[in-house]
């Protein structure tokens, strides 16, 4: 969940247009007249100024079109220095940031930002994620975790844990048995009993997941298995849609239990 400060004390406010930047800077102030803001027309500058850790801003607004370093660009770096600061987007191409970016509706403003409009995203922020309901909720920033009526799922086994860890990290993509062996068991020599061993687990899964009434969000092939991507609630998904507030949530963590996870990992930190 997002840990907004009930006091927010400092903000930083980045456009390389003067006039534009001027004009979010005195929204904020308006909007936030306890708090210390401060200005930057170039994100580089923003970062620069936030290795000192007592200068580190609770929120960021910024452009997204920018030379040099990018509202994309400084969100992600800003994530790696300061995990706790949010950043939301301001931009006058509506069209560009939702078809472009997908940005969650929550996590950008549109110029002219006006105070009124910063006091409802501040709202917006305050709130958590959704909480594990009745519908089975998959956790992958920090440990990998299932979870099914706000209770985690069981599994008769670790590795059917990981395999379905595994499936959900493919994002809807298609794995082969000898995909899912390779991760599972690096250094299995024996092809036959590992895929024997697969299939036990594929069998664990389908089962554990029957029991919560969800064995069909499994997509079976011809030698092939893969997740139904749209029907799982998945933090990771949520950040890979746009959705700010999975974006804010994110902590440098992801299925930290498997070593496998650290490529996607790097990709959180560097994608586009």
């Amino acid at each position: 969940s997002l840990r907004i400060k009930v006091l927010i004390m400092l903000v930083y406010t980045i456009d390389d247009e003067a006039i534009a930047l001027e004009e979010l800077t005195c929204a904020v102030r308006e909007a936030l007249p306890d708090a210390e803001v401060r200005s930057f027309a170039r994100g580089a500058l923003a970062l620069e100024a936030m290795r000192d850790e007592e200068q580190r801003p609770e929120l960021i607004f910024s452009d997204i079109r920018m030379p040099g370093v990018d509202g994309l660009e400084l969100a992600a770096r800003v994530k790696i220095i300061s995990p706790d600061t949010v950043v939301i987007f301001v931009t006058g191409y509506s069209a560009y940031a939702l078809n472009a970016f997908k940005v969650h509706a929550d996590g950008y403003l549109m110029k002219p930002v006006l105070a009124e409009h910063i006091r409802e995203e501040i709202g917006h922020l305050r709130s958590r994620l959704p909480e594990p309901g009745d519908r089975l909720y998959v956790q992958c920033f920090g440990s990998f975790e299932v979870f099914w009526d706000s209770k985690p799922l069981t599994f008769k086994r670790k590795k059917t844990k990981e395999l379905f860890a595994f499936l959900i990290d493919r994002a809807g993509a298609s794995a082969s048995a000898e995909e899912a062996i390779s991760v599972l068991w690096e250094d299995a020599d024996d092809i036959g009993k590992a895929k024997h061993n697969l299939r036990n687990l594929v069998n664990d899964l389908r089962s554990a997941l029957s029991k919560v009434g969800m064995e069909d969000i499994l997509i079976r092939g011809s030698g092939t298995m893969a997740v139904d991507r749209p029907r799982v609630d998945c933090d990771y998904y949520r950040m890979l849609d746009g959705d700010m507030h999975a974006v804010n949530s994110f902590r440098g963590e992801y299925m930290k239990q498997y070593s496998w996870a650290e490529i996607t990992l790097a990709n959180l930190y560097f994608r586009e």
